[in-house]
């Protein structure tokens, strides 16, 4: 039967069928930890234990999910990641977008400038310490303002968005647009951000992650529990084995322990999957967005 593959030389097959066996070879490496730790969480916490699950769930139980939402530090540290996520990623792409497109701009006296201070705090910063000391002394310590505003702006979301907008809005619309007298605030707001979709949902992608997975800020700056993070929550389950007490009331030391086997995988699931649900919204946009402010410009 003719078709694509037996029109290739057999140098290119040879190298189709290898690409295909490492591409697959990989492919079940990345995704059997996943499945893994999917099935586990759907498991009885003993078959957990035991080690009975290797690809399916065994015994198929809630038990680790029931546990998670009666974790009280999940459910607030969950709480206040969404609430530093959505606020943070909305500031995150206000701020980029203010100072992205001056500087896309032709016109901007003093640009230059003003881009290589941008670059140079991406090479040199003041450190850990200089950084807790300014956050302390603009109040912002354990408040929720410290997890946002200390990381309002990254210089590299900048770049990107400024070359996307030089490359993708011409100055002939620009100079059409204050003809009909526009304005530049109606300017990016009527033209610039709707034909900004691809980019913009890139630097949503990209600051929605790093809002959502804050992790050291909220140790260095956050002293109440009611502010912590679900990260925080994560950590006093995963690594300190930390567990509230009212679940573990009339249970033996094997259902404990097994319990919070199960707990975990729960918890690991949880919290990956409000991202896993965003992602396929801004999938179509992701590739074209990074090609274009990739580009030098």
């Amino acid at each position: 039967m003719d078709g694509p593959f037996s029109r290739l030389t057999l140098a290119d097959k040879w190298f189709t069928v290898i690409n295909y066996t490492v591409l697959t070879l990989l492919f079940l490496i990345v995704a059997y930890p996943l499945v893994l730790i999917l099935s586990s969480s759907f498991s009885s916490p003993f078959a957990v234990t035991l080690g009975k699950v290797w690809l399916y769930p065994v015994d198929f139980s809630l038990e680790g999910y029931r546990a998670v939402f009666e974790q009280r530090g999940v459910i607030v540290g969950f709480r206040n990641t969404m609430f530093y996520t959505v606020v943070g990623t909305l500031l995150n792409v206000f701020m980029t977008i203010a100072a992205a497109y001056p500087l896309s701009r032709k016109d901007f006296y003093g640009k230059n400038v003003i881009m290589f201070l941008f670059v140079f705090t991406m090479m040199f910063s003041g450190g850990m310490i200089p950084t807790y000391l300014l956050v302390r002394d603009l109040g912002l310590l354990d408040t929720p303002w410290a997890m946002i505003i200390p990381g309002a702006m990254g210089v590299w979301n900048v770049i990107i968005t400024r070359t996307y907008f030089q490359t993708t809005i011409p100055q002939e619309m620009l100079e059409a647009a204050q003809i009909d007298g526009c304005n530049d605030f109606k300017f990016v707001w009527k033209i610039v951000i709707p034909l900004s979709g691809p980019i913009i949902a890139v630097i949503t992608l990209f600051c929605a992650v790093g809002n959502y997975n804050k992790y050291f800020d909220a140790l260095l700056y956050l002293k109440n529990p009611n502010l912590f993070p679900l990260q925080i929550a994560l950590r006093e389950v995963l690594i300190v084995n930390v567990m509230d007490p009212t679940l573990m009331a009339g249970k033996e030391a094997a259902e404990i322990e097994a319990l919070h086997d199960s707990l975990k995988y729960a918890l690991i699931v949880v919290s990956s999957f409000p991202v896993l649900v965003i992602y396929p919204f801004v999938q179509k946009h992701f590739v074209k967005g990074m090609m274009i402010g990739s580009l030098k410009g």
